[in-house]
């Protein structure tokens, strides 16, 4: 069983800050149990679309953090880490891009 540690090292190796948009949404839809709550969604949306280019890349890695975070309170840690780890290296958005 991979532990957040494990899955936050995977996504961060190589400058990675996060999958580009194509691969996030999937990352995302791997995760359970989203729900609209309030005005917004929680897990917090990926930064794509209209984001993508305005948001720094800090906040994107906090999001995906957020997002490794649900995955494992949720037990599919496993599935979302077998994800990140089958996504080439061109699949992911890195510092300086």
């Amino acid at each position: 069983m991979k532990t957040l540690n494990e899955a936050i090292t995977e996504a961060t190796k190589n400058g990675r800050v996060c999958p580009m948009p194509r691969q996030w949404k999937k990352l995302y839809d791997l995760l359970p149990n989203r729900r609209r709550k309030g005005g917004s969604w929680e897990p917090a949306l990926p930064l794509i679309l209209a984001a993508w280019h305005t948001t720094p890349a800090i906040l994107k890695v906090l999001r995906l953090r957020e997002h490794l975070e649900w995955a494992k309170s949720h037990e599919v840690l496993e599935e979302v880490f077998d994800f990140m780890v089958s996504l080439s290296e061109n699949q992911w958005y890195h510092y300086g891009e």
